[in-house]
């Protein structure tokens, strides 16, 4: 009961941040205070504005806000987002462009399940939409899952792949991004002996600890430090009542926030600082850099203790990935077994969470695939969102992973356009 009650109580808190930003926006920005030639009263008001604003979002899933693209034919094709797997835990979606003939290039984005929605690969999705069919894994907050759902944890997570895989068909392409390229490269042994024909034609892998102990990092150094009783006393709670996952035990999305926002303390505190000067000169608006950074990064979602749990000790822990002997559903999944599938890895020379060394660590466990079906690439300057989101990924890897792809597929494609030059 104490999981339940700690869970509503950091809600509580949420909720009263939020009130007390809404309460000092609203107060301060009475007219007849603007007699008075004080600039504190503009400040408070500046403050509620952010405050409010920050903690409304950390509940909220942000739209994909992807209306349309501009087409090879002058006109502008509307995209509709649609589902084509259901599951309890995550769905395929497919952002489908109306009257766009096929690109031959159809491509599989592996979002990650660490905190925040697939909706943090927005800017991803949007750059290769114009070359490529896009789906996407669209995973669940699991507050919102009822216990009757069952377990979800990274077997069942790489299973989830494998039946996308095998609903896309054959020629697709798959671009695993950050945390579920480990179970990304195992769910493609798993099809390699369990269901060939369902393979991906590549692979590519962007930013992901295949291998965290090759090149530490504040992340690696964590999970090897802490126990496994240590992680379920502090950091699992129940979900409470207010949500259809009531007594769910879960990592919560709040608890994950924390953490994110404490490993780059004085980067965050200087950009809401920054933000309340903005509002209070006029200077801020609904749309602009600060906002639209932070209503992503502050959307959060729990995660299943399960699925938690099993990453930590599996992957960081015990290294089943790295040494070859992750299992699912007591059958070994044998990496080496992967021999026609293209596999390519991307890390960023600046990446401070999977720092460069862990991701490649991929393509020696491929023992059983030819050089030539080999590639890696290190980009210096970026760190672990600038590999796919930004400048470098847009300018730099994105046309580097999609030569990647076709390289790797027959199947007639449609030009590739600079997003450089654009």
């Amino acid at each position: 009961m104490k999981y339940l009650l700690t869970y509503d109580f950091m809600e509580s808190m949420r909720v009263t941040n939020q009130w007390l930003g809404s309460t000092a926006r609203a107060m301060c920005s009475y007219p007849q205070l603007g007699l008075i030639a004080n600039p504190a009263i503009q400040m408070t008001a500046a403050w509620g504005e952010v405050m409010e604003r920050s903690f409304a979002r950390m509940v909220v899933k942000p739209d994909w806000n992807i209306h349309s693209i501009a087409g090879d034919d002058g006109r502008d094709h509307s995209v509709i987002v649609e589902t084509v797997v259901t599951r309890p835990f995550g769905d395929l979606i497919r952002f489908k462009v109306q009257g766009r003939a096929p690109t031959g290039r159809k491509v599989l984005l592996v979002a990650p399940m660490s905190g925040h929605y697939a909706t943090l690969l927005r800017s991803t999705v949007i750059s290769l939409l114009p070359d490529c069919d896009v789906y996407i894994t669209d995973w669940h907050n699991a507050r919102d899952i009822p216990v009757s759902a069952g377990k979800f944890d990274i077997e069942d997570y790489t299973l989830y792949l494998v039946d996308f895989l095998r609903e896309m068909g054959p020629d697709s392409h798959v671009i695993a991004v950050c945390q579920p390229a480990p179970l990304a490269l195992a769910a493609t042994a798993y099809l390699a002996e369990e269901d060939p024909a369902a393979q991906p034609r590549s692979l590519t892998l962007i930013g992901g600890p295949v291998d965290p102990d090759a090149a530490a990092t504040d992340v690696t150094d964590f999970g090897n430090r802490i126990t496994m009783g240590q992680l379920e006393r502090h950091m699992l709670q129940r979900v409470g009542f207010k949500y259809a996952g009531a007594g769910r035990m879960v990592y919560p999305g709040l608890q994950q926030l924390s953490s994110f926002m404490a490993m780059n303390a004085d980067k965050h505190s200087k950009a809401f600082t920054d933000q309340i000067l903005r509002v209070a000169k006029g200077d801020a608006s609904d749309h602009d850099k600060h906002n639209k950074f932070y209503d992503e990064y502050l959307a959060v979602m729990d995660m299943t203790a399960e699925f938690y749990l099993s990453t930590v000790e599996r992957i960081f822990k015990e290294l089943e990935i790295a040494q070859n002997r992750f299992t699912v559903a007591g059958k070994l999944v044998d990496i080496g077994k992967i021999t026609t599938v293209a596999v390519k890895t991307v890390e960023g020379g600046k990446d401070d969470i999977s720092a460069p060394g862990q991701c490649v660590a991929a393509l020696d466990l491929c023992t059983g695939l030819p050089a030539s079906k080999k590639a890696s690439y290190i980009e210096p300057e970026a760190g672990h969102y600038g590999i796919f989101a930004g400048k470098s990924w847009r300018n730099n890897i994105r046309p580097l992973v999609l030569d990647f792809i076709d390289a790797n597929c027959d199947v007639p494609k449609t030009p590739i356009k600079d997003m450089a030059a654009e």
